[in-house]
């Protein structure tokens, strides 16, 4: 078909058809056959003007490996916290950025695995949903205070303003997951949520009070207050008679084993402050302290203030006692070899005096304190040095038994080897 007035350059005739040319349209001559114009290469905004070559080659950047990883693993734990879509594009919007920021392209994988579970942890607390930095280390079998870190250095890189989540949210969140309502357990078993989140935080502050939060995971710690506040509000014969385990079947929630540690030492804090309140003639024993915790909690700072003070009359009437017994009248020897031996064990040196403090329990200042932080109460024991040996020369007789313990690799024992056959050939050599 004509193209108009186009002329051919070659024969000069103005029979200039379009031809498609494989896949460009190009005006062709229809006499001699000579390309008379090409179709454009480009139609783009480029079009007629100077491109650089790396914007003509430039494609996409895809996501590698370790971030779609990262990004999957964002989806799990959204999944499994149930979290709202919200905070789940938030989180990988955040997560995006933080992994293209130079701060985190040439680290560990460990701390690129870290992302996504902080991307979460700011994500939920911007939105008011109240999840704990353990709870997201757990899920991610992460060091705390590694996963701590990375947060911090990644609220501080993307400039993002997280709050705080106070104890009250976080406990709240918790009590919902006991299924434990009128439509789920029978009458005498059902709690109300708002009453039993009530006691259970008053019970945490408690703890909180006397050096048993300190240092802990605070799962367990929860657990146990919710149980001891379900069995506190409504103390019948089933409640009492329930154990933990029983009660974590009944509220369909998977008990943590070192729950039942906790709910012990709430109830001895319990039992200390419940012999302190005026009107309970009645012994308090763990059997039925459960009867007297609304009063412990609501007049808990009268009733520690008063236990903290007859724990001091006690032990400074016991520490005189101790005195008057060991010290009736003191003779003058006596005074003298007191004197030597205390300038003798200060003449010890400080391994033999920590061991000989370690041996005596009285040494340990937690086992004399009403309320102390757990790790003083029960220390780790300490190993016991070792006697003195005598100074080693060199000259001693070595066994074969012990050359043996010192090889630790193939090549060593082959060498080993074939030095006791050279100097067995030595030795019969000399002797013939």
């Amino acid at each position: 078909m004509s193209a108009g007035s186009l002329k051919c350059p070659c024969c000069g005739s103005s029979s200039v058809v379009e031809d498609d040319h494989y896949a460009q349209r190009q005006k062709v001559c229809a006499d001699c056959g000579t390309v008379v114009t090409e179709g454009a290469l480009t139609h783009d905004t480029f079009e007629g003007t100077d491109v650089s070559y790396s914007r003509t080659t430039a494609v996409v950047k895809k996501p590698c490996l370790n971030q779609i990883k990262g990004q999957q693993r964002l989806t799990t734990l959204c999944r499994v916290l149930r979290v709202n879509t919200e905070i789940e594009t938030l989180a990988s919007t955040y997560f995006g950025q933080a992994y293209e920021h130079e701060s985190f392209l040439r680290v560990s994988l460990q701390k690129k695995d870290h992302l996504a579970g902080c991307c979460v942890l700011v994500s939920c607390r911007q939105l008011n949903w109240p999840i704990t930095m353990g709870t997201i280390a757990c899920l991610l079998e992460a060091d705390i205070a590694t996963l701590g870190a990375v947060y911090q250095e990644m609220v501080k890189v993307l400039k993002i303003e997280a709050p705080l989540v106070s104890v009250n949210d976080v406990m709240e969140a918790h009590c919902q997951e006991y299924k434990i309502a009128s439509l789920d357990v029978h009458e005498d078993l059902a709690e109300n949520h708002k009453d039993l989140n009530k006691r259970a935080l008053s019970l945490v502050e408690l703890a909180a009070d006397s050096w048993i939060v300190t240092g802990r995971n605070p799962i367990p710690l929860m657990m146990a207050a919710v149980y001891l506040a379900w069995q506190s509000l409504n103390t019948n014969h089933i409640r009492l008679k329930t154990s933990l385990d029983k009660f974590c079947l009944i509220a369909k929630v998977r008990k943590n084993r070192t729950a039942a540690k906790r709910v012990g030492e709430i109830k001895e804090v319990l039992c200390k402050l419940g012999k302190e309140i005026p009107w309970v003639t009645d012994s308090v024993t763990l059997d039925n302290v459960a009867w007297h915790v609304g009063d412990i909690v609501k007049n808990r700072y009268a009733l520690l203030q008063r236990a903290l003070r007859s724990h001091e009359e006690a032990m400074q009437v016991e520490s005189q006692h101790t005195s008057d017994m060991a010290n009736p009248s003191e003779p003058e020897d006596q005074t003298q070899y007191t004197s030597i031996q205390n300038s003798e064990d200060c003449n010890q040196p400080a391994e033999d005096q920590e061991s000989s403090a370690n041996q005596n329990p009285e040494s340990n200042w937690g086992k004399r304190m009403l309320f102390a932080p757990p790790c003083v109460i029960h220390p780790k024991r300490r190993k016991v040095a070792l006697e003195r040996r005598e100074d080693v020369t060199g000259d001693e007789e070595i066994s074969d038994s012990e050359i043996d313990s010192y090889i630790r690799t193939p090549r060593e024992a082959r060498e080993f080897a074939l030095t006791q056959k050279a100097w067995a050939s030595l030795s019969e050599k000399a002797e013939g």
